[in-house]
């Protein structure tokens, strides 16, 4: 699997994860300051390195970086963002299955992902205000046996925290390909909802099969 197919298919849906109480209106980001990213990134980055080079069975370090990512990512704000237009054409009650499904499946893609390694380093680069909005905080990426890759966090405030609300691989927005992924199945399906949410459980039910193995 390459650098990038791996960091697609872990926000696929994929950096989104938390509370799903709200989901009429999306969380306001307010303006953040770019220090605050940078740190969020590198306080968020070391949590994630000590896990995966622990010594902890794969299942448990699984387990500890899903805590992690659940309270640095922004799921409802980037669930939504995913589904774009179709959010309005979805009902309340497939808005509230979706959501459920998004952030297990994120959860789930990017636990397994991660977890599975040892050895990684991470070492934060340059950062910059992207808009009023946002920040955007460039890492570096190194496992063994691995070329170093680039990794660029979107960090917002929401709700008054700092919260992962992108990330840019090789210069690909990991929401904007996961937003166009779901789409192609909505509109290959008569634009039901439904047909998203099918696909969904059947992801979940196969990572949740590789797992067990």
């Amino acid at each position: 699997m390459n650098r990038r197919t791996l960091l697609a298919s872990a926000l696929a849906a994929p950096f989104a994860l938390t509370a799903l109480g709200h989901f009429a209106v999306p969380a306001a980001h307010a303006e953040i300051d770019i220090n605050t990213a940078a740190q969020f990134v590198q306080t968020t980055g070391q949590d994630l390195v000590g896990v995966l080079n622990s010594n902890q069975p794969v299942a448990v370090r699984r387990q500890q970086v899903a805590a992690v990512l659940r309270k640095a990512v922004d799921v409802d704000g980037v669930g939504r963002f995913i589904l774009g237009r179709w959010w309005r054409v979805a009902t309340p009650a497939e808005q509230q299955e979706y959501m459920k499904l998004f952030e297990e499946t994120l959860i789930r893609n990017l636990s397994a992902r991660f977890g599975e390694y040892q050895g990684v380093r991470f070492s934060l680069g340059r950062s910059q205000q992207r808009t009023e909005d946002d920040a955007l905080v460039n890492t570096t990426i190194e496992r063994p046996n691995s070329a170093p890759f680039s990794l660029d966090w979107r960090v917002g405030e929401v709700g008054g925290q700092p919260r992962v609300v992108d990330v840019i691989a090789e210069g690909t927005s990991l929401r904007l390909t996961q937003r166009s992924e779901y789409s192609a199945v909505i509109s290959r399906n008569g634009g039901q909802v439904a047909a998203l949410l099918d696909a969904m459980r059947r992801q979940i039910a196969a990572l949740a099969a590789r797992e067990t193995r």
